[in-house]
């Protein structure tokens, strides 16, 4: 658990967001005569970023000097000192004058030609990025290290498919050293929800296994919690993202801010919801489909991105997900697609839409790829809060873009328009696509290190299936790798706040001794709040991640003990029922019957809270954190020491793993 976003070492403004993606629109119309290629820049089109010379093509971003730091081009771009800057990969491509002597008259061109645009010896052309850069996927780039080939040797190896969920946790032993039980129902609600508490156990015994799962899978029917009804409290999570530019003076006189209530409301429901594995889907296409909450624009535009694009299509079809997002304000604004046009640009979407949304870095594309794609692209954005497709701004002409090809040359903008969508569609069912999510679901719920076999099989199933999400679930939890991989998962810094929240039983009620401070806001809304501002300072809150790579989903990306610790004191603080705004069960009432003998009170209160017993040198541990041995006499205070042995408890592996 780390205190840093990834890239490491990446410089944040003193308000913690990083400005990465606000390039300042260019103006439209001619571009300005220059002999060498037009590209937008931080300073906007016709400027030479960086000191380039005129006329040398697009700048060296993939070159740092020294090994250690050599982390990708992220990276170099973010640290050239905050700069408004160039996104991902070099931002806005532009062509040289033959290529844009194409747009002098109404003819469609052709961007399939041998001749390279542009290029650097570190970047050429015809060859793919994984091949020149040694920038790789975010989770392999952490697994490279000494630590990730240690936790590979304890990752579980081949496996198989059952009939059912059921089926294969009965079947499946485990094999890995873990401090976990061997628990098939413990091991789901762990990785099936944001952490087990004793009511979602109990319903997995009582339903079974398979008709939990399958619960699970149809959230729609499950009825909304008492938190997701006080939502309404929140009161711009409804709001359109023209209501809310309507409404932007009153909702600031009010002091809402929707792209934070957006984040509160996402964290209400981790917490508090009944459909947990939809909120764990949600928080998983958030990392992979990611579009940062704090960017410009962000608080007209992203709570609408988070409702009609993610929650719409979480456990729906992931190609109907890209092809909405790339339709949808946020994506454009965030990646700048607004200010690219036929005869400028900009290729930051396009080249995301490739590395990241779709087949990966590995998938196979190169950089002519990339900006022919990034021409495709030319003529969508953003006119008065809504989409538009800006037929005078779209290059016509003849493209072929990882076997995707068309000649791109309707006079008609609705159907050059769906060309576009045709070939988003065409990413979405690529067969690298279908690897990339299928290692992406297998990273999330069995392994830092997910097994071929099963990565291989979920490839196949989002084929057949076309991206289908509930297929892809159904299959994964009947595989014989998700139930031997007890253990295998570390909870990052927000998983473990929210699993400490839900252990614990805290009730989204406020309690006797709040006091109302805050006229404007709710007892429930200034509690979600100040959640939020403690997972901002432990480095991770959903949709935080300032660049569109997401949060990286392995153990080794977040090692920090600065971030451990300080989550151990925001547990304490929950057993001790500071945060007022909401209702807690106080520690001697955590187990209803308390033994007489501290050594069986510790066991009943790890069954409690971590749904376990401990071994006996933890026990002892424990014990020693109160100053008695196992068979002293103890009242349900445990002797005063209560709060101490419960944080204790919260602070073992047991609870921080998932």
């Amino acid at each position: 658990m780390a205190d840093q976003n990834v890239p490491p070492h990446r410089p944040h403004t003193p308000g913690g967001h990083t400005p990465a993606y606000e390039i300042p629109a260019a103006p439209y119309g001619p571009p300005p005569v220059s002999r060498g290629p037009q590209w937008v820049g931080p300073e906007g089109l016709g400027r030479q970023a960086f000191h380039q010379p005129a006329g040398t093509g697009l700048p060296h971003l993939d070159d740092d000097g020294d090994d250690r730091d050599r982390v990708g081009r992220r990276r170099a771009l973010v640290t050239l000192g905050g700069t408004a800057a160039v996104v991902a990969g070099g931002a806005a491509l532009a062509m040289s004058p033959q290529v844009r002597g194409l747009f002098g008259d109404d003819a469609a061109g052709d961007a399939t030609g041998a001749t390279a645009t542009d290029g650097t010896p570190a970047r050429p052309s015809g060859q793919q990025p994984s091949t020149v850069r040694t920038y790789t996927e975010q989770n392999e780039s952490y697994m490279g290290s000494r630590a990730g080939a240690a936790l590979k040797k304890n990752s579980p190896s081949g496996g198989r498919t059952f009939s059912g969920p059921a089926d294969a946790a009965a079947r499946t032993p485990v094999t890995v050293k873990t401090v976990l039980a061997k628990d098939p129902v413990r091991h789901l609600a762990s990785r099936a929800t944001f952490g087990a508490t004793p009511t979602v156990l109990a319903d997995i015994r009582r339903m079974g296994i398979d008709a939990w799962v399958r619960q699970q899978l149809d959230p729609e029917k499950i009825a909304p919690s008492a938190a997701e009804l006080k939502l309404a409290e929140l009161p711009t999570l409804k709001l359109t993202s023209q209501q809310v530019r309507d409404q932007r003076e009153q909702l600031n006189e009010r002091g809402a801010q929707p792209e934070k209530e957006m984040v509160d409301g996402t964290l209400a429901r981790q917490i508090w919801s009944q459909r947990q594995l939809y909120e764990v889907m949600v928080d998983f296409w958030n990392d992979f489909l990611h579009v940062a909450a704090d960017f410009d624009g962000g608080e007209a535009y992203r709570n609408s991105f988070d409702r009609d694009v993610v929650r719409k299509h979480a456990m729906g079809s992931y190609p109907d997900m890209l092809v909405a997002a790339n339709r949808h304000p946020a994506l454009l604004l965030y990646l700048n697609q607004n200010d690219s046009r036929a005869d400028a640009v900009n290729e930051n979407l396009a080249r995301e839409n490739l590395e990241l949304y779709s087949v990966g870095v590995d998938g196979g594309y190169t950089e002519k790829d990339v900006r022919q794609a990034a021409l495709l692209q030319t003529g969508r954005g953003v006119d008065d809060g809504r989409y538009v497709f800006r037929h005078d701004r779209h290059y016509r002409g003849k493209v072929k873009i990882l076997g995707f090809s068309h000649p791109n040359d309707s006079t008609d903008p609705k159907k050059a328009d769906q060309v576009i969508d045709a070939y988003i569609t065409y990413l979405a069912l690529h067969p690298s696509t279908a690897r990339y999510v299928a290692r992406s679901l297998a990273t999330r719920f069995v392994s830092d290190t997910p097994p071929k076999s099963l990565v291989d099989r979920l490839t196949q199933i989002y084929i057949v299936n076309k991206g289908s999400v509930k297929p892809l679930l159904m299959s994964l939890f009947s595989s014989s790798e998700f139930w031997a991989a007890v253990g295998q998962k570390v909870r990052r810094p927000m998983e473990y706040l929210v699993a400490t929240y839900r252990t614990l039983g805290v009730a989204p009620q406020a309690g006797p001794g709040f006091r109302q401070g805050d006229s404007k806001r709710t007892a429930f809304a200034q509690g979600l709040r100040q959640i939020h501002d403690k997972l901002r300072e432990l480095g991770q809150y959903p949709m935080g991640q300032p660049t569109p790579d997401g949060y990286p989903d392995v153990y080794v990306a977040w090692t920090s003990a600065g971030t451990m610790v300080n989550g151990w004191n925001e547990a304490a603080d929950l057993i001790a029922g500071n945060r007022t705004q909401f209702t807690y069960t106080r520690p001697e009432k955590l187990v209803a019957k308390p033994p007489t003998t501290a050594g069986a009170y510790v066991d009943a209160l790890a069954l409690r809270l971590v749904h376990q017993k401990l071994s006996t040198r933890e026990r002892n541990l424990i014990l020693g954190v109160a100053g008695v041995s196992a068979t002293a006499r103890v009242d349900a205070t445990f002797n005063g020491a209560i709060a101490a042995v419960a944080r204790a408890i919260l602070a073992s592996p047991q609870h921080h793993l998932r």
